[in-house]
């Protein structure tokens, strides 16, 4: 295997240290293939290249290495967490690598004032509790994460029957002059008019805190002893209150009774691995209670399997068994990875045994002893089964999808005439044009290629210069920005494969149209020099019905009509269909920014789009930042007390 690499490069190999570091393998485009650790660089390096591999993915893997970079450290679990972290961020080829969606939310009790005085803004004697996505801050308590949006909000509204603690925003909590529909309903105490007290509502975030963190039975003891002291002093309205709560939280305790225990906080992580995917599900106990679970599917497991397995053998580690080595290493890299931005608990509950460095590190990063339970007991046991079938049910239902959406791809290309040698790689971008009488024009450009929609690589374009609602000249303008850097990638490569995928001429190109639509793309492609047949228009059929929709040739090919029921069309119709829903929402948009004057808060310096999002969606849009004060806006993260002042001008 020596043989296919340069001389400079086993010369690296050699001159390694008998050290644990981190090494990262490229390919001669400076694609990153694959990153990994070792307690011993030079020996686990060195066995890439001492022996031949053969036709195996670690071959291939092994074949295509140009280029090495290792980083020393001090210890295996310093390289454990640099390799997931070069993971995460950079996704080679060749490791498992679980992709995160978004970010976990949590629920948010807002900052109190130091000191209950006259000076103290009336959002500061009385916190609110509020749902909350991002980084978070000292300045506000935060409780979670919660596996989804559904668990923080459901808690939210036990919080409120119990605690009525308030959950609007301290703009309108400002203004207010008389209780909103929340206090009629029994669901806030009203502090926005005084009726009650800092103490006693400061008593309530006590209480629901100590709800939050699982002290159940400390809290009912404590509220009862509340009970009875206002009783004494013959407070009876304020006894009955605290009776009040005490009924409604030993009614919501009494209906969890059968998935609260004294485990606070437990995460259980289950692992099943079919037809050459894997999903990892994750269940959370919070405060004791159970908030439901999530499903992560990773990527790149056949290819980071031959890996492992080498890795494996040299050094005689891991917990992967015998008869599981591909679930072991999807549990470990999971973790490895997930608990790099997510805070881990004390005690996890996994399907397999993990490895003890692991561990190690985990608890050496979170400053929080990690330890993992593999046979559990009891309530645990059950948490375990049911995440165990969770994860299958989700696998099974992701095959399902993946066949079939693979089917509609192969219908696509067979229909069409595509000689399209490997499917997954099989490429559509599709441009819509969305304007409202000409106002806001926006052109959108979605791709598919896997076998689904690539979010991430969606575009959108502002259309300027053209005659309000002349679609054509959209269309041709939408084209021409797009392709034309394409065009010129191919002229440079005289022929050869372009390595950037961003300057690669997709398979086929839709456009949301007829003939029209598609001669004004033929003529695009033409001036550019870009090959004409992978243009096909998606022309709308006798009485604009769905699934009559025909299919136009930008090459003079006669016209199909794929049939109603047929995959192939399915495909298109899902394809077109996003575009349109990805156009329509942009427009929208600008549409909002320019009758409401949004872009008086791009134009303030200082505010980027980061501080921009938070901004509206702090203060609920442009005019609610208007209306709010210097004090308001110098609370949103990223917004000191001098750029609040030049906000606050800029908008008045």
């Amino acid at each position: 295997m020596s043989a296919t690499h340069s001389d400079e490069l086993l010369a690296q190999v050699a001159a390694l240290p008998p050290l644990p570091g981190v090494y990262r393998y490229f390919d001669a485009q400076g694609v990153l293939l694959y990153v990994g650790k070792a307690r011993n660089l030079k020996k686990r390096v060195s066995s890439y290249f001492a022996k031949q591999h053969g036709g195996t993915r670690i071959g291939h893997m092994v074949g295509k290495i140009a280029r090495l970079e290792t980083t020393v450290v001090r210890s295996e679990a310093e390289a454990l967490l640099l390799e997931n972290n070069l993971i995460k961020s950079l996704g080679p080829k060749y490791n498992i690598l679980f992709r995160d969606d978004k970010s976990y939310p949590y629920l948010k009790i807002t900052g109190v004032a130091e000191k209950d005085g006259e000076g103290d803004a009336p959002g500061q004697r009385y916190p609110r509790i509020a749902y909350y996505r991002g980084s978070v801050d000292k300045r506000h308590r935060y409780f979670g994460p919660y596996p989804g949006a559904w668990a923080v909000k459901e808690t939210i509204q036990l919080l409120q029957k119990v605690f009525r603690l308030r959950t609007c925003e301290d703009t309108v909590f400002a203004n207010r002059t008389r209780p909103c529909l929340l206090y009629q309903i029994k669901r806030c105490t009203a502090p926005c008019v005084g009726l009650i007290s800092p103490e006693g509502y400061a008593g309530d975030v006590r209480s629901a805190e100590a709800l939050l963190r699982g002290e159940t039975q400390e809290l009912l003891q404590e509220l009862e002893r509340r009970m009875l002291a206002h009783s004494e002093r013959l407070e009876f309205e304020l006894a009955a209150e605290v009776r009040n709560q005490i009924t409604a939280l030993s009614r919501v305790l009494h209906q969890q009774a059968v998935e609260s225990v004294s485990d606070k906080d437990v995460d259980i992580l289950a692992v099943k691995v079919a037809g050459g995917r894997a999903c990892v599900n994750l269940a959370m106990v919070r405060g004791g209670r159970h908030l439901g679970d999530r499903a992560y599917f990773p990527v790149h497991v056949e290819d980071a399997a031959g890996v492992f397995q080498l890795e494996d053998q040299e050094e005689g580690a891991g917990a992967a068994q015998p008869d599981c080595p591909v679930e072991a290493q999807v549990l470990e890299a999971f973790m490895a990875q997930h608990y790099l931005g997510v805070p881990v608990p004390p005690t996890l509950i996994t399907s397999l045994p993990v490895e003890q460095r692991l561990l190690e590190a985990l608890s050496e990063q979170s400053g929080v002893r990690v330890t993992a339970v593999r046979q559990p007991r009891e309530q645990r046991r059950a948490w375990l089964e049911m995440a165990q079938q969770n994860a299958e049910i989700q696998l099974a239902r992701l095959l399902a999808e993946e066949g079939s959406q693979q089917a509609r791809t192969r219908a696509l290309a067979e229909a069409l005439d595509l000689d399209a040698e490997d499917l997954d790689r099989f490429t559509i971008e599709c441009f819509d044009i969305s304007h409202t009488a000409g106002e806001a024009t926006q052109a959108s450009c979605v791709v598919f290629h896997h076998h689904k929609m690539q979010g991430s690589e969606y575009r959108r374009f502002k259309i300027d210069g053209i005659t309000g609602g002349d679609d054509y000249a959209a269309m041709r303008q939408v084209l021409t920005r797009r392709y034309s850097k394409v065009a010129e990638a191919q002229r440079e490569a005289g022929g050869a494969e372009v390595s950037d995928k961003r300057a690669r001429l997709p398979d086929l190109v839709l456009v949301d149209g007829g003939k029209g639509q598609v001669s004004m793309a033929r003529e695009v492609f033409t001036e550019l020099g870009l090959d004409v047949s992978r243009i096909v228009g998606v022309e709308k059929g006798e009485g604009r019905k769905v699934g009559l929709e025909e299919l136009v040739f930008a090459d003079g090919r006669e016209k199909v009509y794929l049939g109603r029921d047929s995959a192939a069309l399915m495909l298109v119709a899902q394809i077109r269909d996003e575009a349109h829903r990805f156009a329509i929402t942009g427009m929208r948009a600008a549409r909002a920014r320019a009758r409401t004057g949004g872009s008086r808060l791009e134009d303030i310096p200082g505010v980027g789009p980061k501080k921009r999002a938070r901004l509206l969606q702090r203060f609920g849009g442009v005019r609610g930042v208007a209306d709010a004060s210097v004090e308001d806006l110098a609370t949103v993260e990223g917004i000191s007390h001098g750029l609040a002042e030049e906000i606050y001008r800029a908008l008045r």
